[in-house]
């Protein structure tokens, strides 16, 4: 059984056993969580966004989401339920003095804290790395850990004063189970919105149908008042047709005079001078003799 060399091969190079499941790193896991975004895989750097599930993004790199969602992107699943600016809030964050990001020493010849967070809770001071729960508020989007808001209960947030309620407080990177009740309580939320906009919008199409029955009901009355009007003005011709002779040849002469008036020319008028009635084309100085007139196949000057 030796091989070459003499070497004598042991049990576990010869038998293949059953694969060992491999673990995953729980610092690499809360790391990736904690410090980088969940949708570009970039360390996280301010401004800072949440999303309903309690997600971390850049708030850059869901901007360029929103413009572009047919991009390949690494991780898009994580974001399939952000639907515009109004699904994401931006935290109000505590940095943590502790916390010297580039500025550390990389040289490696002194410890280097991993669990180092880069944000703190502002009431209790606990770091946000992962291994405390910590929560934000969707009304403002201040950042506290969860045991501050257990030790201190009140429903005015303490960093910034504003009311708040319960279900305004969302966990930051929960366990599956907190996950899926977020996203059962998004999902409501949303419904509720989808049917106050349905309900706002009826009382809209009642109106535009009332407003639209009343137009209807008052043609018909417009319509009866014009066939009157026309009945009448008929009548009332009628009755002038019918009168006596006398009257119809008034009239006939009134019209012709009216006519003969209007048709007069400006050379018969006495009280015109001659040269205002030279201004006029019926002069007779703007008439052409037949020697200016031309043939219609040449062109002279006198032809315009």
């Amino acid at each position: 059984m030796g091989c070459d060399g003499g070497t004598i091969p042991k049990r576990h190079e010869l038998v293949k056993g059953p694969k060992k499941v491999e673990k995953v790193d729980k610092n690499a896991e809360l790391a990736a969580k904690w410090k980088y975004c969940a949708l570009s895989q970039e360390k996280l750097r301010r401004p800072i966004v949440a999303c309903e599930l309690g997600r971390l993004y850049n708030k850059d790199a869901i901007i360029e989401y929103l413009l572009d969602k047919s991009a390949e992107r690494p991780n898009a699943e994580a974001v399939t339920h952000i639907r515009g600016m109004k699904d994401i809030k931006e935290l109000n964050l505590t940095d943590n003095p502790e916390w010297e990001g580039e500025r550390r020493n990389a040289k490696g010849d002194r410890y280097e804290d991993i669990h180092c967070g880069m944000f703190i809770c502002p009431v209790v001071g606990l770091e946000m790395n992962g291994k405390h729960r910590f929560c934000y508020l969707q009304t403002c989007g201040c950042v506290f850990s969860d045991r501050a808001l257990k030790e201190v209960k009140t429903e005015i947030c303490h960093k910034c004063g504003d009311p708040f309620k319960e279900e305004d407080i969302v966990v930051l990177n929960g366990t599956k189970e907190e996950v899926q009740k977020l996203r059962e309580k998004m999902e409501e939320k949303r419904s509720k919105a989808k049917t106050k906009k349905s309900k706002k919008s009826k009382p809209a199409e009642t109106v535009s149908t009332a407003a639209e029955s009343k137009e209807d009901a008052q043609s018909p009355q417009v319509d009866v008042a014009g066939r009157k009007s026309q009945q009448n003005g008929d009548e009332s011709s009628q009755s002038a047709v019918a009168g006596p002779s006398g009257a119809s040849s008034s009239s006939k002469g009134s019209k012709s005079l009216v006519t003969s008036a209007t048709k007069r020319s400006i050379q018969n008028m006495e009280e015109k001078s001659e040269a205002f009635k030279s201004l006029f084309t019926t002069h007779s100085s703007a008439k052409r003799s037949k020697d200016q007139t031309s043939n219609w196949v040449t062109h002279t000057p006198y032809h315009f």
